[in-house]
Parts: C-alpha cells; structure tokens; sequence
C-alpha cells in the first residue's frame, strides 16, 4: 500500500515571501481550502516543511488492487 499526502492551503499567501509562494504553487495550492494530493516522497515532505505554517497535512493509506 502506498501513502498519499492530503495537503489543505488553510491560510493566504498574501505578504509572504516569493519562495513560499513559489512552494505553495508547486504543491499546486493557490487559494486556502485548496486540497491536493500527494505521493509521500522526501521532496515533497521537504516543501511541506517548508511552508507548514500555511497548510494541513492528512496520511492517506491508499488501497491497492
């Protein structure tokens, strides 16, 4: 079974700095109460560090078949 990342963008992005609105885009948030998801590998945990403050992270066990 693979693991999945739910990321949700819960604050705004306004009168932040350029990289983490580069890594909010890049997880392909925009707006808050945006979801996404994500396959768990160490580059996207990396983005997720980096902009924590803004977003909430859920562990999804995904069913194989």
């Amino acid at each position: 079974m693979a693991k999945k990342l739910k990321v949700t963008q819960e604050k705004s992005i306004i009168d932040r700095p350029k990289d983490q609105k580069a890594t909010i885009e890049a997880l392909g948030l925009g707006r808050p109460n945006y979801v996404k998801l994500h396959n768990d590998s160490p580059q996207v945990r990396g983005m997720i560090n980096k902009v924590s403050h803004l977003v909430k992270v859920e562990e999804i066990e995904e069913q194989g078949e």
